[in-house]
């Protein structure tokens, strides 16, 4: 009897130095996609927070290459959260004898990976629709209207004279 291998892989990284909130934010756009369209959603979002996000799922890929032997490909990011770190207290001199607090939040941040490949064909379609339902809200409209307006013809700005 053949073994099911184990087909999720964390990589986790604690004591960021970064406030949760700012790396819930990128997070959020990661969770659920596949681990190429990962690589580069981070690699041009313009935030301080990507770039240990970007090492934590390269550090994940890694693992499931090396542990799985699974192909980057097949990659899709299951589980990505952020839990509050400890807090870096310090005291700054101020004016007058007095002191200033400084804290400096850090963050644990875990990211899951998951190989699609070792699935079958069932359980990949069920697997592969809970992931994708993380990525869009239920509540939006199904279907949308788009409204164009065309300045030139209702008379806008330039029909004063």
């Amino acid at each position: 009897m053949l073994k099911k291998k184990k087909a999720e892989v964390y990589a986790l990284g604690r004591h960021i130095s970064l406030s949760a909130d700012k790396a819930r934010r990128i997070i959020d756009q990661i969770r659920g996609r596949s681990y190429e369209e990962t690589l580069m959603i981070l690699e041009l979002m313009p935030y301080r927070a990507c770039y240990p996000i970007f090492k934590l799922v390269y550090s994940a890929a890694a693992n499931a290459s090396y542990n799985m032997g699974s192909n980057e490909a097949n990659l899709v990011i299951s589980k990505a959260e952020v839990n509050e770190g400890t807090t870096v207290k310090k005291f700054k001199p101020r004016a007058r004898g007095r002191s200033y607090p400084i804290k400096r939040p850090t963050c644990h941040i875990t990211i899951g990976v998951k190989d699609i490949s070792f699935h079958d064909e069932y359980s990949y379609g069920y697997e592969y629709g809970q992931i994708d339902s993380l990525k869009k809200p239920r509540w939006k409209n199904k279907y949308t209207t788009m409204v164009y307006h065309d300045m030139y013809s209702i008379g806008g700005v330039w029909d004063k004279k």
